[in-house]
């Protein structure tokens, strides 16, 4: 997943409104679908090729007929790789998380990746964290605790009993949400200057190939063994790919940044969507501590946008 167009932290009309939350829904159902290709004899690698593949030749089509400049310095040759094999692991470990979770708490506990963003800003470059994370931090992860019942109290299991249930999920969530942050801020003093559009095709580009190497190394493409898993991953494809062409087409003309926090939301359509369609469903609790981690991520991205206007 990468970041559109900065525009400068634009106020939002009624059409970027729409379109965010648009863009946010189809995110989310992408996972939904992501899901029910999984639980149909699809694996991640497979997944991820054919998501990443699609939405590389769209986003390339656009830098063609829209002529973004194609312009790499020495850095960017040298980061643009590194970058591409972060987002694949993340790619595929937050596709991992998703097909061991309930789909709405895999995204909540990837929703994480503002804090790992602001951990490796420290380490790599020696940026403080803002007074805002480390205030936002604790409240965070209690939500998290909470939506993922970490102690086993909504299912009656205890906390051995959940985390031995829950566990893997949850790692290759906070995984993909550290591998996410340092993917971003990577991205934002290696290849900031370098048009969003080349930057996504390039990087989606890399996350394909290093997709298809997974899929060899498993013996080939495991695909569908049902109509269901076949209308997941056309969905999971078309979903994800559609949503970066919105982004990267429509997106720029409204003067909106691409990071809005509106699109943390996505958990929230996951969590509707994994009930209507999958039949996932989780305690009242659980849901509480959903809208505290999705309340707390966007607060951060509000904030964050004032201070960039200010």
């Amino acid at each position: 997943m990468s970041q559109a167009p900065n525009a400068g932290g634009a106020a939002l009309t009624g059409a970027a409104f729409a379109t965010l939350l648009l863009i946010a829904l189809m995110m989310g159902a992408n996972h939904v679908a992501a899901r029910l290709a999984f639980d149909h004899g699809v694996d991640v690698a497979t997944a991820v090729t054919f998501r990443s593949s699609v939405t590389a030749v769209v986003v390339g089509l656009i830098v063609a007929l829209q002529g973004a400049p194609v312009r790499l310095t020495p850095r960017h040759r040298r980061m643009l790789p590194v970058i591409g094999l972060l987002v694949g692991v993340q790619s595929l470990w937050l596709y991992a998380s998703v097909a061991r979770l309930p789909v709405a708490l895999a995204l909540l506990a990837f929703n994480t990746y503002p804090l790992w963003t602001a951990l490796w800003a420290r380490v790599a470059y020696g940026h403080r964290p803002e007074r805002r994370v480390l205030w936002a931090m604790p409240v965070l992860l209690a939500g998290l605790a909470l939506a993922l019942d970490a102690f086993g109290a909504a299912s009656g299991l205890g906390a051995a009993a959940q985390w031995g249930s829950i566990g893997a999920g949850v790692a290759f969530a906070l995984g993909a949400a550290a591998v996410f942050g340092l993917a971003l801020v990577l991205t934002q003093h290696e290849a900031g200057d370098l048009d969003g559009r080349l930057r996504t095709a390039t990087t989606m580009a890399i996350v394909a190939v290093l997709a298809l190497v997974g899929v060899g190394t498993q013996g080939g493409f495991h695909l569908p063994q049902a109509p269901a898993g076949w209308w997941g991953l056309a969905a999971l494809t078309l979903l994800y790919g559609t949503a970066f062409t919105v982004m990267f087409t429509v997106l720029p003309r409204l003067g909106v940044v691409g990071s809005s926090p509106i699109m943390n939301v996505e958990p929230v359509f996951a969590l509707v969507l994994a009930w209507a369609l999958l039949g996932q469903a989780i305690a009242p609790v659980q849901v509480a501590g959903a809208l505290v981690v999705v309340a707390t991520v966007m607060a951060l991205g509000w904030r964050g946008r004032r201070a960039a206007r200010g």
